[in-house]
């Protein structure tokens, strides 16, 4: 079996690399602009998977690059690219239980249930009684957050949005637990306070999976302004005690001062090597 040289630049420093690159004795080096340039000698079908896999990936502001050497050949790549398309579809799923409803844009953004399970178990643990969730969208993360046993002021300026959040935590009897409101993410942050502010802005099929900053997420960084203002004038944390925000994996952590990032991979066997989104908690 040929052996190919695979070289990953642009691998930030805070992801867990081996869970993205897979199996290889793999050498890291840090490099100067702050990213991890990943090493290792693969067979040409791991090789050739890798390099499909991550073909045209960003993560956390930065564009993989991936090469190999010796190059690989054309019915390789195309056999890789292939299995890479098939195995997308064996993905996390978003809601597990028949009769919810989705528009257009919640098909695309809703976080896959395991993932919103796991998220609220975390802020359980960390000792958080109450979120406010912007952006609400069609509840996935609010139910997630309810069903955890944590209180719940779901906020989202689209009516028939809201309504498809109210059907949905109603499947998933978790309505009463979730105070909804039909309002803008900005003037809630500004008069509404909990233990988690959690905001998970639309990002649309189009987003720039090379690189996303705090702009092309809006209202982000205009609800980011009114929780630093907040913390500015009534002292630090009484607002809020923690602030994270759900983000494309091709977000730009930089773009926000001060804020960590975790990546957050998929739960079924399809997307497990995967990046589905950033974590990044602000301050």
């Amino acid at each position: 079996m040929r052996v190919h040289e695979v070289v990953v630049e642009g691998l930030p420093v805070w992801l867990d690399a081996a869970r993205l690159l897979g199996d290889g004795e793999w050498r890291f080096n840090a490099r100067s602009d702050g990213t991890v340039q990943a090493i290792a000698r693969l067979e040409q079908p791991a090789a050739a998977d890798l390099d499909a896999r991550l073909r045209g990936v960003g993560l956390g502001g930065h564009k993989l690059a991936v090469r190999v050497v010796p190059a690989l050949p054309r019915d390789a790549v195309r056999a890789a690219r292939t299995a890479d398309a098939r195995r997308r579809r064996d993905a996390t799923p978003g809601f597990t239980r028949r009769g919810n409803q989705l528009d257009d844009e919640a098909r695309i953004s809703l976080t896959p249930e395991p993932l919103a399970d796991a998220l609220a178990a975390e802020l359980v643990a960390s000792g958080a009684h109450s979120v406010l969730d912007l952006c609400a969208g069609a509840g996935g993360n609010a139910i997630a957050f309810a069903r955890a046993g944590l209180r719940v002021v779901a906020v989202e300026r689209d009516a028939a949005r809201l309504a498809l959040l109210a059907h949905n935590a109603r499947v998933y009897a978790v309505d009463a637990q979730i105070e909804r409101v039909c309002g803008d993410a900005i003037e809630a942050a500004r008069e509404r306070s909990a233990d988690v502010l959690f905001i998970d802005p639309p990002w649309g099929a189009d987003y720039d999976r090379a690189r996303t900053s705090v702009d092309a997420l809006p209202p982000l960084r205009e609800v980011l302004d009114v929780v630093r203002a907040r913390a500015t004038e009534r002292g630090k944390g009484e607002a809020f005690g923690r602030v994270i925000a759900k983000v494309p994996p091709s977000f730009d952590v930089a773009s926000v001062p001060g804020a960590t990032a975790r990546a957050v991979f998929g739960a079924a066997s399809g997307d497990a090597r995967r990046v589905k989104m950033l974590i990044v908690a602000v301050g």
